[in-house]
């Protein structure tokens, strides 16, 4: 008998904080090393960081030594992290609506960063139903 499929899971980014994108990258990337499908919802500051393509570099202004044990221990990037989850092709990326007019963006930059651009109704729409959710 095959096995069920796993459940999806939704994380929402919105803080643009370094540690925080990543904590919910990396749980995106392990979800979808399982197999999970995944949606990755980018909101407000994390939404900017992306556009913006400030994924490599560590950035931990109160705290400079963790930004250099980051890089001694070679963790992941952003961007890596986001590569992983992207070539799984377990996951759909999402930008806010909402989130891009009030950073005063417009939908041109975020193509090619974002799979759709979609509001709340959309969004909560493709993820109802998925009880793993993650609000970073």
């Amino acid at each position: 008998m095959p096995a069920a499929p796993l459940p999806p899971l939704a994380v929402f980014l919105q803080a643009g904080d370094y540690d925080r994108v990543h904590q919910g990258l990396s749980i995106a990337a392990t979800a979808a090393a399982s197999g999970r499908q995944v949606h990755l919802v980018f909101t407000w500051w994390a939404l900017e960081r992306l556009l913006d393509d400030r994924l490599d570099e560590p950035d931990f202004p109160a705290r400079p030594d963790v930004a250099d044990r980051f890089e001694a221990l070679r963790l992941p990037t952003l961007r890596a992290l986001l590569a992983h989850v992207r070539e799984s092709g377990c996951c759909t990326t999402w930008g806010c609506t909402g989130s891009l007019a009030a950073l005063g963006r417009t939908p041109a930059e975020a193509e090619g960063k974002v799979d759709q651009l979609a509001g709340w109704t959309t969004l909560l729409g493709a993820t109802a139903g998925i009880t793993d959710r993650f609000h970073v």
